[in-house]
């Protein structure tokens, strides 16, 4: 279900009287886990954070979050999350990997693990906030695209009181897909592939951050099954490039980067060879996303946040700085 666009605002999102919501973050150390704990944090809700690896500090608390380390994608069944639910009102996913590796498979991170969690949480009465992704469609040639699809099946079937969050292309310091963007946006020759017509809604990741929290904090998903979140600005690719390179900065624009179109076959090969040495973040599964529009129909982000969503602009950081928090 989605709310009408235009006609809510933040107050049609009531908090859940009582105590603020007890949360458990997944992937909490990645980059949209950050950005939900710490506007999770600013609206004083308790957090269990979990990630893979294990706290530098070690277990227990820091920064205000108590912190698990677990093997997400070994939890096969409902019963092995049911001692991690206890006393948990809401369970945000924040949880994917981008290309497989030893011990982790799409399959397995992106739909079997997702699949027993909504079941216990419909056991348990826990609310679950799910991340997936834009664009996912039956008959996708991805298995990254089409085990995210499977995901939200498995959720949408589980009986679970749940929404499913889309975003769109996720802008900011410290994520990996969006610091390599930006250096190839410093670039003064950028190649594109002529097969990336698709429109991009590009949102800041800490708008998606306070939508969660806002999410969170519902005392029930049922009006908001699914979120599909962007910024209200729509780009191709090709011109995402030019405004992160900083064209259109107010007060010390830049000489636009001379675009060289690739060959659809071109692109299609690079992003397989991307997939097999590991290199970057363009990968076979966004090759097909880049085809395709990327962009929220209806756009909920602006509802959640009570107001417009914060532009995409050039951001003048070290690169070496950007990359390091990622």
């Amino acid at each position: 279900m989605f709310l009408e666009q235009g006609r809510t605002t933040s107050a049609d999102f009531p908090a859940a009287p009582g105590a603020p919501p007890r949360v458990l973050v997944l992937g909490a150390n990645g980059f949209i886990g950050r950005h939900v704990v710490q506007a999770l944090l600013a609206q004083g809700m308790a957090v269990v954070g979990v990630r893979r690896a294990a706290p530098a500090t070690g277990a227990g608390e820091s920064g205000g979050v108590t912190w698990k380390h677990l093997q997400l994608h070994t939890l096969r069944e409902p019963g092995a999350w049911r001692e991690h639910l206890q006393g948990m009102d809401v369970v945000i996913n924040c949880v994917g990997i981008l290309r497989q590796r030893v011990g982790e498979r799409y399959e397995e991170v992106h739909h079997l693990m997702p699949k027993e969690l909504a079941a216990a949480c419909a056991a348990s009465g826990v609310r679950l906030i799910h991340t997936s992704a834009l664009g996912l469609h039956e008959g996708a040639k991805s298995r990254f695209l089409s085990s995210k699809l499977k995901g939200e099946q498995a959720i949408q079937a589980s009986g679970a009181d749940h929404c499913i969050v889309r975003p769109s292309l996720i802008d900011g310091l410290g994520g990996f897909g969006a610091s390599w963007l930006r250096m190839l946006a410093s670039w003064p020759v950028h190649f594109v592939p002529r097969g990336a017509t698709g429109r991009i809604a590009a949102l800041q990741a800490t708008d998606l951050g306070e939508a969660y929290a806002v999410l969170a904090r519902l005392p029930t998903l049922a009006q908001q099954r699914e979120a599909n979140l962007g910024g209200e600005r729509l780009f191709a690719y090709r011109h995402y490039l030019q405004v992160l390179r900083g064209v259109e900065h107010a007060e010390q624009p830049v000489k636009p980067a001379l675009q060289v179109l690739l060959p659809d076959w071109v692109s299609r090969m690079g992003a397989h060879l991307c997939d097999v040495f590991r290199f970057s973040p363009f990968s076979y599964g966004h090759w097909i996303l880049l085809q395709r529009d990327n962009m929220p129909v209806p756009n909920a982000l602006p509802q959640l946040l009570g107001r417009a969503p914060a532009p995409v602009t050039h951001r003048r950081t070290a690169l070496r700085d950007d990359f390091r928090l990622s």
